[in-house]
């Protein structure tokens, strides 16, 4: 092993080698399996990175699962009230993976001030509303407080601020329609107190989160009827086996919806990134291994006198293909040395300065994010070794078709 080695290190620091018609073809085959790596890592993390950002907002404003009244109605207005008391609220006791639930209603309204007007869906929320998801996108203001008579404090979107000429502090009027015909508007006076930017355009433009407790008075309900349930899981692979789950432990009158079947076209759009992502790991992975491939025969052809002069002092076949098998290895490791130094320096880059901006009507962010996962780094790196390997082993088969009686040549 170690005359292996040390044979296949004479080998790569050759002069002469260096200097032959192999030296360019090598540096292509480095460059190729150093761009290789720095597309797999780039569209790897970017393409989880844009996936779980998606689903972390559109979790932001409805939960992972809802919990809403069986009565066939898909609109996101709450209709009909759901008594709070049931025997999985405030906590889910019978089911693992379950880590918050909260209470909402949803209606819907008009908002009107002196130059323009806008509809938009008043999310009415209580004390058990998990701000930390609303947090994150918060630019302007802090998240209104509920004391205990009704508060007028909102959180409304930079989009819809920018639409209604609004800023923080100014206040506005809402007009939310009764039911039945020929009925005059009711009207509720706000005041902005946060101003939050998702930059998920189908949220931004619709939502405003205020007391729930308007909805109530509004709809005529009692303080202890809301419209629906948001639940929030640990692990949202496991979301639609939540769902199943929850859907059993809630009574006949009520329906269970996972995020993923409401929003099924937002995340059967995503699904397309795990198709592009293994495509391009495929075809990274044969352009690699092709251009190795071409360097590991080069070098053979290149070195028939020394492998004949090996098999001449005895040594084996599988012992000389080793020889250039450790060669390969070397240049394969280089080449991902530069390129994940080159990769992970620009996921670092874009991660801390945002160079890459998206447009949110098309990709539902603002800026490209990336996921920089060690693990999926290692294991692109692990599997591009492997599999460049194992597939050089076909060309270094020609080694053993060499003959010492015809390589070896006297001065």
């Amino acid at each position: 092993m170690k005359l292996e080695y040390f044979i296949a290190k004479r080998l790569i620091t050759a002069k002469d080698h260096k200097s032959s018609i192999s030296a360019p073809i090598i540096k292509i085959a480095i460059t190729a399996i150093a761009l290789g790596i720095i597309m797999m890592i780039v569209s790897v993390a970017t393409g989880i990175g844009l996936q779980q950002k998606i689903r972390q907002k559109v979790a932001a404003f409805n939960g992972h699962i809802l919990i809403s009244n069986f009565n066939g109605n898909e609109s996101d207005v709450s209709t009909e009230p759901i008594s709070i008391r049931q025997k999985f609220y405030p906590k889910f006791k019978n089911i693992e993976g379950i880590n918050h639930v909260q209470a909402i209603a949803n209606k819907a309204g008009i908002i009107r001030t002196e130059t323009a007007f806008e509809p938009i869906l008043y999310k009415g929320v209580g004390k058990d509303y998990k701000w930390d998801n609303i947090k994150e996108y918060l630019i302007e203001g802090k998240i209104p407080n509920f004391p205990s008579e009704v508060s007028n404090e909102v959180v409304i979107s930079q989009y819809l601020a920018n639409r209604l000429y609004l800023k923080l502090e100014d206040s506005f009027n809402t007009f939310f329609m009764k039911e039945g015909e020929n009925k005059l508007p009711n009207s509720r006076r706000f005041k902005i107190v946060g101003i939050y930017n998702s930059g998920f355009q189908e949220f931004d433009a619709a939502y405003i989160l205020g007391d729930i407790r308007h909805i109530q008075k509004l709809n005529k309900w009692n303080e202890d009827e809301i419209g629906s349930f948001e639940i929030f899981v640990d692990d949202f692979t496991k979301i639609q086996e939540k769902g199943d789950e929850v859907y059993a432990e809630t009574s006949s009158t009520l329906n269970t919806q996972t995020i993923v079947d409401k929003y099924y076209y937002i995340f059967d759009w995503l699904k397309l990134f795990d198709f592009n992502i293994i495509v391009i790991l495929i075809v990274m992975i044969i352009v690699s291994t092709i251009n190795m491939v071409v360097a590991l025969l080069v070098l053979i052809l290149e070195r028939t006198q020394m492998i004949g002069i090996l098999k001449s002092m005895g040594a084996n076949n599988w012992t000389i293909r080793k020889i250039f098998l450790y060669n390969a290895s070397y240049l394969i490791l280089r080449g991902l040395l530069f390129g994940n130094i080159i990769g992970i320096g620009l996921l670092l880059i874009q991660k801390h300065f945002e160079i890459i901006k998206l447009n949110p009507e098309s990709y539902y962010v603002n800026v490209a994010p990336v996921d920089i996962n060690i693990w999926f780094i290692l294991a692109l790196n692990l599997g591009t070794i492997v599999i460049c390997l194992v597939v050089l082993l076909i060309p270094s088969y020609i080694i053993t078709k060499i003959s010492p009686s015809k390589v070896i040549r006297f001065d």
